[in-house]
């Protein structure tokens, strides 16, 4: 009888001890590469780890690769050799060149109907979700970062000046007048801007109702051609290359990298994204403000309404079923209202559905933080032909063309009919090219 109870005890110790010592069964991995640093690189890692603590099926690995260029060509490169991430996060930019990569990818409407999760494009704002649409009704990718060009300022170098903080520059006369009373107070960079093309040329064009390529802006064809060459263009960039030479505007590079600038005061305005919202909140040593982007009160039908910018998700294809549905769980936890506003609230970027949106609004938020719905507003007014959005393959190749050809007006040696007509030209045989490559 003894022997019998030692046998079964020791049964069940070895039984328990298996039962410890076996492993739990391992998450399916879904890996994520974005292009987000600092505090919105961390707001990622966030998005990751709440989702990854609200269940045990799946775990999302974000990895930083770099810039939006760097991360759309790593990518390429791993689906070349079959490495390619399950998510990838591309630029509005790169939306034309994904669209005609069909091989490479897998409509987000399809992962999401596959895996059996609800997803309604209806959910999401109009003007974000119509710009990752294919014109067969599908949603090819996941509203995520969505962003629209504001006017970032410096209200206590404003007060400084002798301007009324509340009142920011609402047009380009005004913004000159404000700069010049700035530099007269001492301030070295009181105007600087950050993505020239998107600023500028792009957001410029729709903003003022006017077409930056033919086509409806590329939306209703590959054989779209620029055309941001006409007398407000024109105006437009003489009027910078005037308060370049007078030391209004300062040029602080491509891409993002006047960002850092505006955050540190040196620079007291500025146009950029409303994702800078997240980085200027946390890291500023000023109080700021946010007001809509500059026009020209002489131009007919302006001010329209801003172009999206900022990225979306992607799915790489050639992964296994099981995995897909683990990046359509995430999906469908980023876009839960709560999340979405919270994303919302905290970067700058875009609510991305409607439901996240109107609990912002409810909230009261944008009553206690004025100017944090000036992107919204921009983004739900009634667009046109002209003002939908730009959709151009090769285009980021076309706003480096852009880059080189104004680099040569801000230090003076171009003039800027010339530095438009050129950048047009070199811009056109980049689309030549990319409709010809992919003609059905």
């Amino acid at each position: 009888m003894r022997n019998t109870i030692k046998t079964t005890a020791l049964t069940g110790a070895m039984a328990l001890a298996a039962l410890i010592s076996a492993p739990a069964q391992a998450a399916t991995e879904v890996q994520w590469w974005h292009s987000m640093g600092g505090a919105l690189g961390e707001w990622v890692n966030d998005l990751a780890k709440e989702f990854n603590a609200s269940q045990t099926e799946y775990t999302i690995v974000p990895t930083f690769k770099g810039s939006y260029d760097e991360s759309m060509t790593a990518a390429i490169a791993a689906f070349r050799s079959g490495n390619a991430p399950h998510i990838l996060q591309v630029f509005e930019v790169g939306t034309a060149t994904m669209m005609a990569s069909k091989g490479a990818i897998v409509p987000v409407g399809k992962v999401m109907a596959d895996a059996g999760e609800k997803f309604d494009a209806k959910a999401y704002v109009p003007a974000v979700a119509g710009y990752y649409t294919a014109p067969n009704g599908q949603m090819l990718s996941m509203p995520f970062n969505s962003s629209t060009p504001v006017f970032h300022y410096n209200k206590d170098a404003f007060k400084a000046a002798g301007m009324d903080p509340e009142k920011p520059p609402t047009t380009w006369p005004e913004v000159a007048l404000a700069a010049g009373k700035l530099k007269a107070a001492g301030h070295k960079c009181p105007f600087t801007t950050s993505w020239i093309s998107w600023t500028q040329l792009e957001s410029f064009s729709a903003w003022h109702n006017t077409e930056f390529a033919t086509k409806g802006n590329g939306m209703r064809g590959m054989d779209a051609r620029l055309s941001f060459n006409t007398p407000l263009h024109v105006r437009h960039i003489e009027n910078l290359a005037n308060m370049a030479k007078t030391g209004l505007f300062v040029y602080k590079g491509r891409g993002n990298a006047a960002d850092a600038t505006f955050v540190s005061g040196e620079c007291a305005m500025i146009t950029g994204s409303s994702g800078l919202y997240g980085n200027v909140k946390r890291n500023s040593k000023f109080a700021s403000g946010t007001s809509t982007l500059p026009y020209y009160p002489d131009a007919p039908g302006a001010p329209q309404n801003t172009v999206i910018g900022g990225a979306s998700l992607w799915v790489m294809s050639g992964k296994k079923a099981d995995e897909y549905k683990g990046v359509a769980k995430f999906f469908t936890y980023i876009g839960k209202p709560e999340v979405a506003a919270a994303s919302h609230q905290r970067t700058g970027y875009l609510p991305v559905t409607l439901a996240s949106f109107k609990l912002t609004d409810d909230s009261g938020y944008y009553k206690k933080n004025p100017g944090t719905d000036v992107a919204v507003n921009q983004m739900i007014r009634k667009t046109t032909d002209k003002s939908r959005g730009i959709r151009l393959g090769n285009f980021v190749q076309i706003r480096t063309i852009i880059d080189e050809e104004l680099e040569g007006v801000w230090s003076g040696k171009t003039a800027p009919k010339a530095a438009l007509d050129a950048a047009i030209k070199r811009g056109n045989e980049q689309l030549a090219r990319f409709e010809k490559a992919n003609k059905r």
